[in-house]
């Protein structure tokens, strides 16, 4: 059996005939950069999200770096965040020259810790003082959010903004004190990524900031222009981080079917669960499955499940196994940002984040997605087990 890591080709004959319609309309139009069909777009997306303001850029990366911009970040500034991520968290901070600071992940979720964040702050304020820090970029890896409420209590405390990187997690909730709230409403920005492979993804690079401060909304409208209000006429140093229309027009189809395919993937997610639990993998310790932080707390998206990710012990052997299965697989992440080469001058070393060094170790990422079979699910569950026996 092959059973790929994501099947694209089955979301999409599912609504082809949508599709189809909508990119021959844009089509007609001739109209590919912004325009109607983003303007709505952005609408449907606030509203869906309960956020004020949304707007459309051209990558999720590009999403990242706006967002830093429209807050000023820039050199002699430092911005906390999780070594744990997709380079672009990371790489939009260096882009505008300032310092990338990390703080390591929690062992559950694998998101940031908050209870490490405030000595990370302090330590950081002793080196180079209170000026230096400009904000924290909390990642919603793998579809469920970062505990919010410490860490926004910890940048009220410093007076940093937050962006949420919510590339991971459209549509996840989390349980504030006021009330439930959907990933990029709870911070000062949030952003998302529209690449393919992402639960609300298009047919090429997408991205998206929101927010509720109108200031910011106009901000970010204003740099994804190259800084113009007028043609020609220029009041900022912005850049081309437009979205074309033929993307909007093709996420404004699949939205509609957002609440549904996050549905099925938790079903798949809680398959997954009963028959790794059967298995008696779990038990032996050869495998951790995904703890749902917020499942118990009222919340209907407390996991969108981008990806199921497991812990496993002899995590390589078992990739090269399942390949030879015909089991797609992927990790996510095999080597901390850390210690990757291009921030060797930021002066860390291996030891220092050692929860996210040893998820680099374990983790692996199976298959999941709306269309994946139970008799797919036991497959690959079959086949780890096969694993573990020989």
């Amino acid at each position: 059996m092959n059973i790929p890591l994501l099947d694209l080709r089955a979301q999409y004959l599912s609504i082809q005939e949508e599709i189809d319609q909508k990119i021959l309309e844009v089509v007609s139009s001739q109209r590919f950069i912004l325009g109607p069909e983003v303007e709505e777009f952005e609408k449907e997306m606030a509203a869906y999200s309960g956020a004020e303001f949304a707007v459309g850029v051209s990558s999720g990366s590009d999403a990242l770096i706006i967002s830093l911009m429209a807050l000023g970040v820039g050199e002699g500034d430092a911005v906390v965040t999780t070594p744990f991520t997709f380079f672009a968290t990371v790489g939009a901070i260096a882009r505008l020259k300032a310092k990338p600071v990390f703080c390591d992940i929690e062992k559950k979720s694998f998101n940031i810790d908050p209870a490490k964040l405030e000595g990370v702050l302090e330590s950081q304020l002793r080196k180079e003082g209170i000026s230096a820090i400009k904000a924290v970029i909390p990642v919603h890896l793998y579809g469920q959010c970062v505990d919010m409420t410490p860490i926004m209590d910890c940048a009220k405390k410093y007076d940093l903004f937050v962006v949420e990187d919510s590339a991971q997690a459209v549509g996840a909730e989390y349980p504030t004190p006021e009330g439930i709230k959907k990933a990029c409403t709870l911070g000062n920005l949030g952003i998302l990524s529209f690449f393919p492979s992402k639960n609300l993804g298009g047919f090429g690079d997408g991205g998206m900031v929101l927010t509720d401060e109108e200031e910011l909304a106009q901000k970010l409208k204003l740099l994804r222009g190259h800084g113009s209000r007028n043609k020609y006429f220029y009041d900022i140093l912005g850049g081309n981080f437009r979205l074309d229309a033929l993307q909007a027009s093709i996420l404004r189809v699949k939205l509609k079917y957002l609440e549904t395919w996050h549905q099925k993937r938790r079903e798949k997610a809680l398959y997954y669960n009963k028959i790794f639990q059967e298995s008696g993998l779990v038990e032996e310790g050869k495998i951790q499955i995904p703890e749902p932080l917020y499942k118990d707390s009222g919340v209907k998206n407390y996991h969108i499940y981008h990806q199921y990710v497991l812990r496993a012990k002899e995590r390589d052997k078992l990739l090269e196994f399942l390949k030879g299965k015909g089991v797609g697989t992927a990790v996510y992440y095999p080597l901390p940002l850390h210690l990757q080469k291009c921030f060797s001058y930021l002066g860390y070393k291996e030891g220092d984040f050692p929860v996210a060094e040893k998820a680099t170790h374990e983790v692996l990422a199976i298959p999941v997605y709306p269309e994946l079979t139970s008799e797919q699910q036991d497959y690959v569950v079959t086949s780890i087990s096969a694993f573990y026996k020989s």
